[in-house]
């Protein structure tokens, strides 16, 4: 997985965002202002850098122009269509607004190192390997044929390992936002995914809520 550099000057914030791109298995650094981004670039190499922009000392848009071949992602609660425009021009490989969700940003951290070649495109848990690029999975070395459903709820489980996902997330993920299906229809494909796989003491089953992923790291 990824090294991360967040770069967040509210604790609290920085903390969560830590904790959650931690469970899914990336290595993160945190750092409270902008001066400190560069002390921590001469100590280790990021694959990317979550970057507020309202920080003490130097601002995101001023560490944005020093930084290089690094992709950034701007975390910000400046929503400003001027903002989001400077800081994509400035460079930023993409731009989200605060309040987020955390399961969203963990689809953009995954797409910006999609394109910038820095991402895992396999996953291997037990006899399991699945291919996140070829969208393939194999059950040792059988190819195992699951539904475009079952692939997509499969590889949301694995993006956002050791995290609880609501049935109503997963629907949304799998079925988009007009299925008109029920939440029902989750817990047959999840069924179906752990009789296909073996995932039986993989996918867990959160009370009252939905499924999680644990994968002991």
């Amino acid at each position: 997985m990824a090294k991360i550099l967040i770069v967040e000057d509210e604790r609290a914030i920085n903390t969560l965002i830590k904790k959650n791109l931690e469970l899914v298995g990336h290595r993160c650094v945190s750092v409270f202002d902008g001066e400190a981004v560069f002390d921590a670039l001469k100590q280790q190499v990021f694959d990317l850098l979550l970057l507020d922009i309202m920080m003490p000392k130097m601002d995101g848009f001023q560490v944005i122009q020093e930084v290089e071949d690094i992709p950034v992602i701007f975390l910000t609660a400046r929503g400003a269509v001027e903002d989001r425009v400077k800081g994509l021009k400035l460079g930023a490989d993409d731009y989200m607004v605060k309040p987020f969700d955390m399961m969203e940003l963990q689809a953009r951290v995954e797409s910006v190192l999609r394109r910038t070649n820095k991402a895992d495109s396999h996953f291997q848990l037990g006899d399991v390997k699945v291919d996140l690029s070829g969208r393939q999975v194999f059950l040792g070395e059988q190819l195992v044929d699951p539904t475009p459903q079952e692939f997509v709820l499969i590889e949301s489980l694995i993006k956002n390992r050791n995290i609880a996902l609501s049935r109503e997330k997963l629907l949304e993920v799998a079925w988009g936002y007009d299925y008109g299906g029920d939440t029902r229809t989750v817990d047959v494909h999840i069924h179906s995914i752990r009789k296909k796989l073996g995932w039986e003491k993989y996918i867990k089953t959160v009370y009252k809520l939905g499924y999680r992923l644990e994968v002991k790291a």
